[in-house]
């Protein structure tokens, strides 16, 4: 089977929750210099045991022979003479195989593990990790792989280094920092530094915008080096991702990106061009080519991720999923079209699937939205009205693309197989429509947000797809604040499921790890927009579901919540999974939530007004 088997699936037309947790997944792709090969990791959605079960593969881009395992470990990365695949073993170190095959052989035995790791020339890799096995900022560390000397130079005294980029030529290495390995203030305090690799001399650059990521170098067609990287548009904690563009000799800078109405998720490097930037655009994905001008060279259906390219950026690969198709590795010309490599799941292809159907409505003030319909297998809006459970994407910087909506979380599919209309509403604040729509949520997360998704049900009602008696509600983070915020604002709901949701925005900018962007996205008066000050109001049935170990919400907003609700007397149930982070890992846990969640929806929607 091309890309690997699913562990234990068989071919089935009725999705199990099995199905879903069991099913594998591409990531991180990493396509050779010559574009010749991509090498890719598979693992399970589920994790088993302490450690995921991941693998190492590789793919020819030109489908000669199928793609086939070279060993355990994640993170693949070329070296610059495609000779040799890099990649963190499963205990963290520094890793290396030959494409053909053979042995892999492992360079490093760092005690607190490897965070990254960047081939620079074919005697040195760059490596981030920190000092010892505590959680300190991760240092700039050399290895020589032949030799196995690894150096650590004397440079950016305590601060965290979070991204390397190599310059095509052999010249400086970029090296951003951040002030600490923490979120907050780590992504409000970064810098860009160079480092000559042969004297070992730093330069600093300046300070970047915040939450800067992926630098990139390329010669401008003026003949000097640039260096570009993605950041929150300037000059606010809320919006839209741009690219700013630095010249390395003057430290001038602009935003190319800023005034489009879609929004660069990804920046690559090519060594022979300008880069290329993978753009969230509306519900698909499009690859754009730095310039000057900025210019779409590729437009994907659906959603596209995890860009790599060849050394000239005439080959690209992606992982993409479109509306009924799980996520694969593509590849093929930057001109496109790109071609399926993978087929890593096919059990899932004898699912029945709920119909998805694109939408696209005005807002009350005007601002055009879009989302999604998915309706049970083999029916048309005419065999309405459906109970009908909206999910509301996280972030609030996110979206719902036109892929196939699958997942540990309560999905799209999850819960249209099992006979419900789901609605999946891109509201304002989002991804996939420029700055200015993201920014639109700065201070006033709840207000037309809200109003946006409630729209799209009153028209979802109003057509006769959606039974007024059985509408339901839920998400996952900033989905799951919406959950509860919705049911303080309208009695209509007859459940909500609150996974891992904001339910006191004071709290949350007190404790959370990105305090300084939840106050920003609560405002001044974060208590109005807070569902625990309005918890009086609520008597929709609450399902709240929350990991121990979150630290970006952590679960005291859970226990906020369900103390609130016990003292108002509102039917709920509660579940925390123990040693969780923010998102679910454990495969026992992924079944739970995935079992609990339909039968919550089916116990107050499935037979309400029959």
């Amino acid at each position: 089977m091309a890309g690997g088997a699913p562990h234990g699936l068989v071919g089935v037309d009725v999705l199990t929750a099995a199905a879903v947790v069991d099913s594998l997944v591409p990531t991180t792709p990493a396509l050779s210099p010559d574009g010749r090969w991509v090498a890719y990791v598979l693992g399970p959605v589920g994790q088993a045991g302490d450690r995921p079960d991941r693998a190492l593969w590789l793919t020819p881009v030109d489908r000669t022979t199928p793609p086939r395992p070279l060993t355990t470990g994640t993170t693949p990365r070329w070296s610059p003479d495609g000779q040799w695949i890099y990649f963190l073993t499963d205990d963290r170190q520094i890793g290396r195989i030959h494409p053909t095959g053979g042995p892999a052989q492992t360079l490093t035995a760092w005690p607190g593990g490897i965070d990254d790791h960047l081939p620079v020339t074919t005697d040195q890799l760059a490596l981030t990790a920190p000092d010892d096995t505590t959680p300190g900022p991760s240092r700039l560390r050399l290895l020589n792989p032949t030799t196995g000397d690894l150096h650590t130079p004397d440079v950016f005294p305590g601060r965290h280094v979070a991204a390397l980029a190599r310059r095509p030529d052999g010249g400086a290495l970029a090296v951003l920092t951040r002030s600490t390995r923490d979120p907050d203030p780590g992504l409000l305090e970064s810098e860009l530094h160079l480092l000559d690799p042969t004297t070992g001399t730093p330069r600093d650059l300046g300070t970047t915008a915040v939450a800067a990521t992926s630098p990139v170098w390329w010669r401008h067609p003026d003949t000097t080096w640039h260096l570009a990287y993605l950041a929150t548009t300037p000059p606010g904690l809320v919006g839209g991702t741009t690219v700013i563009d630095l010249a390395t000799d003057t430290s001038d800078h602009h935003t190319p990106t800023t005034d489009l109405t879609a929004c660069p998720v990804e920046l690559v490097q090519v060594d022979t061009g300008p880069p290329l930037v993978l753009v969230a655009d509306g519900l698909d994905t499009a690859i754009h080519r730095l310039g000057p001008p900025l210019a779409e060279v590729t437009r994907l259906n659906g959603y596209a991720g995890s860009l790599t390219t060849s050394t000239r950026g005439d080959v690209v690969a992606v992982i993409a999923s479109s509306a009924y198709e799980p996520k694969d590795v593509h590849a093929g010309p930057v001109l496109g079209p790109l071609t399926r490599l993978t087929d890593t799941n096919p059990p899932l292809r004898d699912i029945r699937w709920g119909v998805q159907e694109r939408l696209a409505y005005p807002a009350p003030d005007g601002l055009p939205l879009d989302g999604l319909l998915l309706l049970p297998p083999g029916t048309t809006r005419t065999d309405g009205p459906f109970p009908l459970v909206t999910l509301v994407h996280g972030g609030p910087y996110d979206r719902h693309a036109d892929q196939l909506h699958l997942g540990w979380y309560p999905s799209g599919q999850w819960l249209a197989t099992h006979g419900y209309a789901v609605f999946l509403p891109n509201p304002r604040g989002g991804r996939g429509h420029g700055h200015a729509f993201a920014a639109l949520v700065a201070g006033a997360v709840g207000g037309d947000e809200w109003t946006d998704i409630l729209t799209g049900i009153d028209l979802l009602t109003a057509d006769g797809v959606a039974d007024p008696d059985r509408l339901g509600i839920g998400g996952w983070s900033h989905g799951g604040f919406m959950a509860a915020w919705a049911v303080t604002r309208t009695h209509r709901f007859k459940a909500a499921l609150v996974g891992a949701g904001i339910s006191d925005w004071p709290l949350l900018a007190a404790t959370g790890e990105e305090g300084a962007f939840e106050a920003a996205l609560a405002g001044e008066d974060p208590h109005r927009n807070s569902p625990i000050t309005h918890a009086r109001t609520i008597d929709t049935p609450v399902l709240i579901a929350h990991g121990e170990n979150d630290t970006n919400v952590p679960a005291t907003q859970a226990e906020r919540l369900r103390h609130a609700l016990h003292h108002h007397g509102v039917h709920h149930d509660h579940v925390v999974y123990p040693a969780e982070p923010h998102t679910l890992r454990d495969r026992a846990h992924q079944l739970d939530l995935l079992h609990r969640t339909r039968a919550w929806f089916d116990r107050w929607l499935r037979d309400r007004g029959r």
